[in-house]
């Protein structure tokens, strides 16, 4: 049997927070940890899998923080759009050194650093065995890098998006401030809505439901998770329509 015999999935768009990238640090981007999430994506990619990425921008700028400081909102998402261009820079560079090529596409115009994004020069990059990150939001103002995920991954047909947190899950409650909160092993959109689980913002959710497109949550801090859910391991929470 092939490697890419034992692969659930032909297509998957992974949602990384800025955060995510940080590591241990407060700030900014730390080398180990970037290294480690590019070698993950490298194996999902050795078991025949087309990735796609994207990546948000917290953990160098976020609008809507310094919006309830009183910066203009516009403003504020246009400097985190730019942020997330960064983030997508430092994976492209993190993978293309272990031997993939990869391409940055943006979803605002800034084509002198990395493509600007066009559907279906998208899906034919994945096509030829390349990794697209998508930088820059959807490139408006007011709506969130996962609601970008979910928009790029119902438009390139991926199988699953794969939302990566701080935590192996949804819960019933923050596991990190009460330790009896339940993990979820499935759920369905309508339940995420219903009880306000904090997971993704309520309009990536109704993307998600509307679509068909299943949502997987794990934690990216447990290294390895990414590939078992490939391989079609019970990780994280599931989210389906029905």
């Amino acid at each position: 049997m092939t490697e890419t015999g034992r692969a659930r999935y032909r297509r998957i768009l992974v949602k990384l927070s800025g955060e995510a990238l940080m590591g241990e640090a407060d700030y900014g981007i730390d080398p180990a940890m970037l290294k480690r999430i590019a070698q993950e994506i490298l194996e999902v990619r050795a078991l025949g899998v087309q990735v796609c990425v994207v990546i948000g921008g917290g953990n160098i700028f976020r609008g809507a923080g310094l919006a309830r400081a009183g910066m203009d909102r516009v403003t504020g998402d246009q400097m985190g759009m730019l942020a997330t261009v960064m983030n997508a820079l430092a994976m492209q560079d993190a993978i293309e050194s272990l031997g993939v090529s990869v391409r940055v596409m943006s979803a605002i115009r800034i084509n002198q650093v990395c493509e600007d994004f066009i559907r279906r020069r998208a899906i034919r990059h994945l096509e030829k065995d390349r990794v697209v990150v998508f930088a820059a939001g959807t490139g408006n103002p007011f709506l969130t890098t996962d609601t970008a995920a979910a928009l790029r991954a119902i438009e390139i047909d991926a199988d699953v998006l794969l939302k990566a947190t701080r935590v192996n899950g949804i819960y019933s409650d923050d596991p990190l401030k009460n330790p009896a909160a339940q993990r979820y092993v499935r759920l369905t959109f309508d339940r995420v809505l219903a009880e306000k689980l904090e997971v993704m913002d309520a309009t990536a959710i109704v993307m998600c439901r509307d679509n068909r497109l299943p949502l997987q949550v794990f934690d990216i801090n447990n290294a390895g998770d990414l590939v078992r859910i490939v391989h079609g391991e019970d990780v994280g929470t599931v989210v389906t329509r029905d």
